[in-house]
């Protein structure tokens, strides 16, 4: 019988210390299963029960004076003035909140985020499938497997007329950490990183995170979001340590003409301390007659450039994290020491599928060029529906699979039930709410004036969004001037 032993009622001390704990003091009731009165606890002495209710007493007594103790005291919550420097990513966020909104129900279109429809290649695919079932699924060196170094070695000399040895590669988990570790290993406090705006939304924040100073310098829509060299020239000083050039770009789509990038290098060339970071994960997403230039390859520059390149755009295999980091030996040991003492090596089933990928053939052979003829005709549609929208200025992508739309024309209209949009985050919360259309507000980019679209969705999904933003936009026409 529950709450006696043998007939004899006893009440125990720890059941009341529960009913009559102190407010706050949370008691795992676990500590007590030994003391619930079940039929088994029969075969218990009441000494030895005795006992037991002792320890536990001491044991509850201390939790006791133990909190007592912590309520006195306040806990330092404040957080290093280098992360409260950091913005968190706009375009995760409204991903997670566009993800949120679908999965309760609505009918969101999601064209934020980044991310290539396709499904990863089938022989990539199956080259990690084997790497599991033959148990390739151990730690691999720090730097990432000779085997991938190698081939990425050959991937380099082959496409882009550049010579490294494995010593030169690193391997990491993605191609955003690659560029995290290269601005934390070349830069010092008070280090200026020289960013062309439109930029990716993360290049800022790994300044800071530096401890350097991130210096914007803007582009315009009329000159396809591409950097000038003479004001280049006029920003850099002694403390211009990195500059980081996107081609083809993210959020833009521009892609810098090598005429253009030996025009920078003239400048970068008269300026000693003077790095570049050359970001060139869209190489492959491309439209003719447009090329891809690798930075490094302009004479003079291998010596100072970090070239940064990965598989997740153009072998549709962003969840399989894998980039890499190319560049003089100096820079990219220092980048593997960082890498040493954080996530270490690469997933080696990745790796092995990294393998696969640059087997495929040249530039990713008829898979990619597949994925990029596809990203083309998005592209061709988004470019033809919009010209069609009054008021919207448009920059033609020659790569990459984003459309950077200026709609500033339309701020200051009153939206009615909604407010006044005054900005492109307010465009972009207008359109989520009346469109259902989920995109990344300019500002995110250094640019107010516009907003992104990913056009990594299909063609039908792209053509719904089109009609559901232009119906949107149909009250606010009327206001636009002409």
């Amino acid at each position: 019988m529950a709450g006696s032993i043998r007939g004899t009622s006893i009440t125990s001390r720890p059941a009341r210390l529960l009913r009559n704990q102190p407010s706050g003091i949370s008691l795992d009731p676990q500590a007590f299963r030994s003391l619930s009165f079940s039929s088994h606890l029969h075969h218990l002495s009441l000494k030895s029960l005795g006992k037991r209710l002792r320890v536990q007493t001491i044991r509850i007594s201390a939790v006791v004076r133990a909190q007592s103790i912590f309520e006195n005291m306040q806990v330092d919550i404040s957080l290093s003035p280098r992360v409260n420097s950091v913005k968190p990513s706009k375009t995760m966020a409204i991903t997670d909140q566009a993800t949120a909104l679908a999965q309760a129900g609505v009918p969101v279109i999601r064209l934020a985020a980044g991310e290539p429809d396709f499904d990863t290649p089938a022989v990539i695919a199956e080259a990690g499938i084997r790497a599991i079932r033959e148990g390739y699924t151990r730690y691999t060196p720090n730097a990432g497997t000779l085997e991938l170094r190698t081939a990425i070695c050959h991937k380099l000399k082959e496409e882009n007329g550049l010579t490294y040895t494995p010593e030169q590669i690193l391997v990491s988990n993605g191609a955003k950490q690659c560029i995290l570790q290269a601005v934390l290993a070349v830069c010092s406090p008070d280090d200026e990183v020289i960013i062309p705006a439109p930029y990716w939304v993360s290049y800022p924040e790994m300044a800071r995170l530096a401890d350097a100073t991130p210096v914007i310098l803007p582009t315009h829509i009329a000159d396809n979001f591409l950097l000038d060299p003479k004001f280049l020239a006029s920003k850099l000083t002694d403390k211009s340590r990195l500059l980081i050039l996107c081609s083809p770009s993210n959020p833009t789509g521009s892609v810098y003409p090598k005429k253009l990038l030996e025009e920078i290098a003239d400048i970068v060339a008269k300026h000693p301390r003077l790095l570049v970071l050359s970001d060139e994960i869209y190489e492959h997403i491309i439209y003719a007659p447009e090329t891809h230039t690798s930075f490094a390859s302009l004479p003079g520059m291998w010596e100072r450039t970090l070239t940064v390149n990965g598989f997740s755009k153009a072998f549709a295999m962003t969840g399989w994290r894998l980039g890499y980091l190319a560049g003089p030996r100096h820079f990219v040991a220092a980048c593997g020491k960082i890498q040493s003492q954080s996530t270490s090596g690469a997933s080696s089933i990745s790796q092995k599928a990294g393998v696969a990928a640059l087997g495929l053939g040249y530039a990713g052979g008829e898979a990619v060029s597949t994925m990029v003829k596809a990203f083309q005709e998005r592209r061709d549609f988004l470019v033809k529906s919009f010209k069609e929208l009054e008021g919207v200025k448009i920059s033609e992508p020659q790569g990459a699979f984003y459309l950077f739309l200026d709609f500033s024309s339309y701020y200051g209209v009153e939206a009615e039930g909604f407010g006044v949009i005054k900005d492109s985050e307010s465009l972009c919360r207008y359109l989520l709410d009346e469109a259902q259309v989920a995109l990344v507000p300019g500002d995110a980019f250094g640019d107010d004036n516009c907003i992104r679209i990913s056009y990594a969705a299909s063609l039908s999904t792209l053509q719904a969004a089109t009609e559901r933003i232009k119906g949107a936009m149909a009250s606010l026409r009327r206001v636009i001037p002409v």
